[in-house]
């Protein structure tokens, strides 16, 4: 498939629909190499990436199960197990995390956009190897009890997690907007 061929083409697979097999050790450092290869004024790499794989996706959201549990005791079995699977369904889940910080050149907002182009560059990166991926959120994301279970730093942010596998089943593409909808050509006042 060709570079074009790819973008026109890629589409996230939900991740409850991602089995084995997963990218191994190679195919995975050559996702995150791509992964790193993004705009970044002023070099400052600010994101990085948490890999879990192996049973890494089981025992880190049965930790995170639990932090539900204790903040919402109101929380039916059924949402507690859904916890469980949060980021256990896909065989490697990557967390690319944001460190962006206060610089005297590059705003903030600035750094997290490039910990964006990171997560879809993973994105694109694993659909290119052959494998689907899902990019989500959730609130573990933005939930500052989860920081420690997940290994964050102090001022990081979790931009996305990515899981990585393979499609189980046959997944229809969505409706993309219309360009009509979307575009638009400047003119002068």
């Amino acid at each position: 498939m060709d570079a074009l061929d790819l973008l026109r083409t890629r589409r996230s697979v939900s991740a409850a629909f991602l089995g084995a097999p997963g990218p191994d050790k190679a195919q995975l450092d050559e996702i995150l190499t791509i992964a790193a290869r993004v705009p970044d004024h002023g070099k400052l790499a600010p994101w990085r990436f948490i890999v879990f794989a192996g049973d890494g996706p089981a025992k880190v959201s049965a930790l995170l199960a639990d932090l539900y549990a204790r903040k919402h005791p109101e929380a039916e079995p059924s949402q507690i197990e859904n916890e469980r699977k949060r980021l256990a369904l896909a065989p490697v889940v990557v967390a690319v995390v944001s460190k962006a910080a206060p610089h005297v050149k590059i705003p903030e907002w600035e750094q997290f956009l490039s910990a964006g182009n990171a997560a879809y560059n993973l994105l694109l990166a694993a659909n290119a190897l052959g494998f689907r991926a899902n990019w989500t959120t959730g609130w573990i994301a933005g939930d500052a009890d989860t920081g420690p279970i997940l290994g964050l730093s102090p001022g990081e942010k979790v931009v996305a997690f990515i899981h990585i596998g393979t499609a189980t089943t046959e997944i229809a593409d969505r409706p993309r907007p219309a360009l009509e909808d979307v575009v638009s050509v400047w003119q002068a006042p």
